[in-house]
């Protein structure tokens, strides 16, 4: 049982609250979205780069992943210092980062440019904004105040919003507002952690004490598993494995063998949409068959939303929820980030 004094004593900086009223934090993204006003010629485009590192890059795996049977150039997500040799003129490279100060996306703008690409970037300010308005190339500025992994609305909405403004895509107000709709209807449902109903605490309660591993195919749901356990590691303070149907059957999951009784403190979380292709929805029914023997619990959770844009938002919003209940009830802080703190300061000091 979750209680608000519980919830109080250890979200210092009241995520809680940040979660809840994410559904508001999308209408601010459309809202900038809708307003943004950019020339940049991108018809000889042949591919397309996104750049970023954390939280500011996994709005442009969501938007990958969202796009990937739509989109008729190729889209890679980078998180490097550098960008692949085939990048140039008829790249267009987007650099995400919520700071403007994420050292590896300083140098992948600054690769881009050597090599003559077609920019563009997300930003809430810093060393990044600076140089690519001196630059000429266009901003879409994002306010500030946020952590990173919590500004998704932000990274996503906006890029998605450049990408219709740029005519890659065709409009999405339609989508947009009706996942906005979906999202106000789920915060209400998950900020309530009295209700016995609320899934994001039962959830939490079942992987308390409990290392999670997730599985969900590689098509919609891939960023979605990544999410997830990106938020728990930086929220919950643990961590968490994932992959991927069908590669998984291929190798890992002959590993459910020995070291039975560390298996047995595994739960296997199992993240479903209506769309996955049926060879997939048989392997996933197989391999559970296979697996119950040696996991410690099953979770399955199925996608829920009339659109593929709902449907990925609905269980990264549902991850999001059980990552801040599962902070607390480890005892533990959801905000600070103290070893990555510890290592960006190390490398200044290099």
């Amino acid at each position: 049982m979750i209680t608000k004094a519980e919830i109080e004593i250890h979200d210092s900086t009241n995520l809680f609250d940040v979660t809840k009223k994410f559904p508001g934090q999308l209408k601010e993204a459309y809202e900038i979205g809708s307003n943004i006003s950019i020339s940049l010629d991108v018809s000889g485009v042949k591919n397309i780069i996104i750049t970023g590192l954390g939280g500011s890059a996994i709005g442009g795996d969501l938007l990958r992943s969202y796009l990937q049977y739509e989109i008729n150039v190729p889209v890679l997500v980078n998180r490097n210092y550098h960008i692949p040799a085939y990048a140039g003129t008829g790249t267009l490279v987007i650099c995400s980062s919520y700071s403007g100060d994420t050292e590896e996306t300083i140098s992948a703008y600054n690769d881009a440019k050597s090599k003559g690409c077609k920019i563009a970037c997300i930003s809430s300010g810093g060393k990044l904004t600076i140089m690519a308005e001196n630059d000429g190339n266009y901003v879409v500025k994002v306010p500030r105040g946020y952590q990173p992994r919590c500004a998704l609305a932000f990274s996503f909405i906006t890029m998605l919003m450049l990408f219709v403004k740029l005519k890659l895509v065709n409009e999405r107000n339609e989508q947009i507002n009706r996942l906005i709709e979906l999202m106000e209807t789920r915060s209400a449902v998950y900020a309530d952690f009295n209700a016995s109903s609320n899934p994001a605490v039962n959830i939490a309660e079942h992987l308390h004490g409990r290392v999670p591993v997730i599985y969900s195919s590689n098509d919609l749901l891939d960023v979605v598993n990544l999410r997830w356990r990106g938020q728990f590691a930086e929220n919950s303070k643990m961590l968490a494995f994932g992959n991927y149907f069908p590669e998984l059957n291929h190798n890992e999951i002959v590993g459910w063998q020995e070291n039975s009784e560390f298996l047995r403190n595994f739960a296997l979380i199992y993240l479903l949409d209506r769309e996955d292709n049926p060879r997939i929805i048989k392997r996933q029914k197989i391999t559970k068959e296979i697996l119950t023997p040696y996991r410690g619990i099953d979770i399955e959770i199925e996608s829920e939303g009339t659109s593929k844009l709902e449907r990925i938002f609905d269980l990264v919003y549902l991850g999001d929820w059980i990552s801040i209940y599962l902070a607390v009830l480890n005892k533990t802080d959801p905000a600070p980030i103290e070893k990555i703190n510890i290592l960006k300061n190390k490398l200044m000091e290099s």
